[in-house]
Order: C-alpha cells, then structure tokens, then sequence
C-alpha cells in the first residue's frame, strides 16, 4: 500500500484513534485480515467471524510488527476504531485507488472469471507494473484487500468481481472505480440464488453502467457471442469493445483448434492486425477468455504480436483450475475441483476427450451447487454429455445431485461399468485406485464445497514413485 499516517486513515474511515502514541506512525507494509501475514509496517483489519475474532490476535499483531488494528472495539494496543470495518476497508481502498490515479480494469461474468483475470495480468504485466487479484478474492473483502496492494510503481490494477444478487457488483465498482471493464458470460453459476439468468445479467451489467463515458477513457469489453452479454452494449456509455469467434467481433478467433495434448490454437485478429496463438492452458472454453484478454490488451495499446506472444506463454497462476500432472507411470491427473457449474463443467469435459484421444478417460465429478430448481436437469444433462462425448468411465460422487448425474448417463445409453455413483471422495479413490492403468486421464470436478480435490490429491500421492512432472 502507499504510505499513509495512522491519523491520514483514521480520517479517511471516519474512526476514533485507541491507545496510539503517535498519530504520525506511518502504515508502510501490507493491509491484512490474516495475523499470520502481519509483519512489520502492516495494518492488520480485525473481523468478526462465526468461529474467530480478529481482535483477539490485536497483541500478536502488533508484536509482529503491525502498526495498528484496524476493528470494531478498543484492543488494548494502537487502534482505529470505527462502527463497521467492512465498509471502513472499503472507504480506505477507494481513498487509495483515487489517490493513485492507476488505470482499473475490472471483469466478471458466470464462467471463467479468475483464469481469464489471470490472463489479462500476465498480458498486461509485459507492458507495466500490474497488480491483480490473488485466487478468487472477487467479493467485498477480499476486492479492497487486492486494491490495497497497489503502489505508486502500479500502472494496472486487475480487479475480478464476483456477484449473488442484484447491486453486489454496483458496491464493488463504488469501492475500486473501474476504467475498463469487461463481461465475459451469463451462465448458470448461482442461478438458484438470482432466480434467472435475466437476473443475473441484470447483475454483471452494473459494470458496464459504472464505467466511464468513452471520452473519458472508458471502455466496455463484451462477448459478442453470448446475447444477454452482447445485449449491455445499450447499458454503457463507454466505448464497446466486442470479442468472440463472431465475425462481427472487433478481437475474434479464427482457424480454432485444439492440439494433440487439448490445448487451443487459435489466429488472433485484432482491429491493428492478427498473429498466431497456441496457449499451455487446456481446453477450447480458453478461446473466449483468452479473447477477453486480448480485447482489454488491445484497448490499452499493446500490439497483436505482443498480446498472442504473451497468451502463448501464459500459465495457470490459481491452483486447482485444469491443474494437469502427469504421474511417473503415464496417470494424467486434471484436477479442476476449485468449483463448477454446468457452463464449466461441460468445457472441463470437452477439454477430457481431447486430452485423452487414444487413451481411456475418466471423469469423477461431483455436485453443481446453487442451481435452484434447474438442479435436476443440469446434472442430467452434464452425465447425458459425458456419454456422448465417449468419456470411457463416469465416477459421480456423492447425493443426490450425483446420482442425477449417473442417471443422466444411464439413461442417455451407458450401462454396465461404464459409470457408476459412489457415496464419497474416498469411495472414488478405492475405485480408481483399483482400476486405473498406465496412461489414463482422469478430470476430478465439482463445485468448492464438495471437496473432490481431495481425489486429485490421492491419485497424485498413489503414483508419487520418484518425481511427479507437473505440466
């Protein structure tokens, strides 16, 4: 973060300065919610939880080298305190962000969000010092914690918002006022808490309403290919923007493919030119956020030969998103258990069958959470696509929503051992331990809650005989 005096953020949060000698100490380190992370300079930010009081670590913070707490009640040791520290952390990162007059490219969407603002930073740190979300830090805390990071050396500020109901995103874009912003899908994610996808396009469209007039700077990066996205294009006063494979797209795809090992290929035609991409991410769903990227690139002026070199060479900086280990006796594990919806799930399973082209493929998946009343047939339809795409062996994991899974695939013509419903993760790795052969592909997914990434993990620890390459 800049650095800012103790009576500088009491000022900006509207709080009461406890227990400080000196109002001038400088906040010089990071801003943290986590006292294992406090360290000297930092302002550690004390929250309430269900199971943990922050406050209760105000002494060990400070110990550590904080300069003060930032919570709801007097601890003891320098504090500032305010009536609500949610809202005052937010207050202190807007103060930050307009101080710092760094350019704010915020995206969201149903799918693909954290691997495409994964994308877009590694582009755009090529050009200048960027920082950007860590993970899925999308929500109200964890967006000001990521904006606090930024220094006066930050050119980009990469912002992913995540959104369950109508003004959650209109709250973000109040706290970290994005220039650019890009919409990337209206999917099925959280569908049950929205009530519709109308809602939630309604939802993710805040961004767009929050952006700047194109005088201004400000631009709007939309799907072309996803109507309820291509539709806000009417919400915004900003420049649009439009990618996708649609020839109507001003950053599009053409020629797209997928190599051998199931990573996409693609010719990236930008309104300056088009170069060649082949990406070391898996799956054809990657075009699009790959697009995304590009389009933001583009807008702020980098070249078409700098952004598909820079897609070419782009990884996977968040864990447990088509993770891709090869065991030592040929197991291809692919470990994409962060969470899941049908939109993502069915990618996951395009991006199986063309890694394992000539081998046996396994897909062990789980529940797809927050559907609502479209539960039953999201899952079914998930198990019926696994059938044809010729999955070699469906694991479903888990309820009921897994059993409507092997269901669907049962019903769509699999039988016999082809798939099968298993009660637990556990269940699952007995099964696969037993079964599997040199040379398999196995895709564990299933939304966060389900914890299948605890199969990954034993599959991976099974064939651990020496080093595993990690790919």
């Amino acid at each position: 973060m800049i650095t800012l005096s103790l009576a500088e953020i009491a000022e900006v949060v509207g709080g009461r300065m406890h227990d400080i000698p000196d109002a001038s100490a400088e906040v010089t380190g990071p801003v943290v919610r986590d006292s294992r992370e406090a360290g000297p300079g930092s302002l550690f930010v004390a929250f309430v939880g269900e199971r943990v009081d922050g406050h209760d670590f105000a002494a060990q913070v400070v110990e550590a080298g904080a300069v003060a707490v930032l919570g709801s009640r007097p601890v003891g040791v320098p504090a500032i305190v305010v009536d609500d520290v949610q809202s005052a952390l937010g207050a202190l990162a807007r103060h930050v962000v307009r101080r710092l007059g760094t350019t704010l490219v915020a995206l969201t969407g149903s799918a693909g969000k954290t691997s495409t603002k994964d994308l877009i930073a590694q582009v755009l740190r090529r050009k200048a010092p960027t920082v950007f979300t860590p993970g899925s830090m999308n929500n109200e805390v964890g967006l000001p914690l990521t904006a606090l990071t930024a220094t006066d050396e930050t050119k980009f500020l990469v912002l992913e918002m995540g959104a369950r109901g109508i003004g959650h995103i209109r709250y973000l874009c109040e706290l970290t006022p994005p220039k650019i912003g890009a919409v990337l899908n209206v999917g099925s994610a959280h569908i049950g808490e929205f009530g519709g996808r109308e809602q939630i396009a309604q939802a993710k469209g805040e961004l767009v309403e929050a952006l700047p007039p194109a005088e201004e700077g400000g631009a709007a990066i939309l799907n072309a290919d996803d109507p309820l996205v291509r539709a806000m294009a009417s919400r915004t006063k900003a420049k649009v923007i439009l990618f996708g494979e649609s020839g109507e797209a001003d950053v599009r795809a053409e020629n797209v493919r997928l190599t051998d090992t199931g990573q996409p290929s693609f010719s990236l035609h930008t309104p300056s030119g088009a170069s060649d991409v082949t990406m070391r991410l898996y799956g054809e769903h990657h075009v699009s956020n790959a697009l995304a990227a590009a389009a933001v690139a583009h807008e702020l002026g980098m070249s078409v030969d700098e952004i598909a070199t820079a897609l070419s060479e782009a990884g996977s900086l968040s864990r447990w998103r088509m993770e891709v280990t090869e065991r030592p006796d040929g197991v291809t594990v692919v470990n994409d258990a962060y969470n899941a919806n049908p939109e993502s799930m069915k990618a996951a399973l395009r991006a199986l069958v063309a890694m394992g082209k000539g081998r046996r493929t396994w897909a062990v998946l789980g529940k797809m959470a927050e559907l609502g009343d479209e539960a039953l047939a999201e899952h079914d339809a998930v198990g019926r696509l696994a059938v044809r795409l010729n999955v070699s062996k469906l694991v479903a994991v888990g309820g009921r929503e897994a059993q409507w899974l092997q269901l669907g695939a049962y019903n769509e013509g699999s039988w016999g051992e082809e798939s099968v419903h298993v009660s637990d993760a556990q269940a699952a790795v007995d099964l696969l331990r037993s079964e599997l052969r040199p040379g398999d592909v196995v895709l564990v997914k299933a939304s966060r809650s389900v914890g299948l990434e605890s199969v990954a993990t034993a599959l991976l620890e099974t064939g651990a005989e020496g080093e595993v390459a990690a790919r």
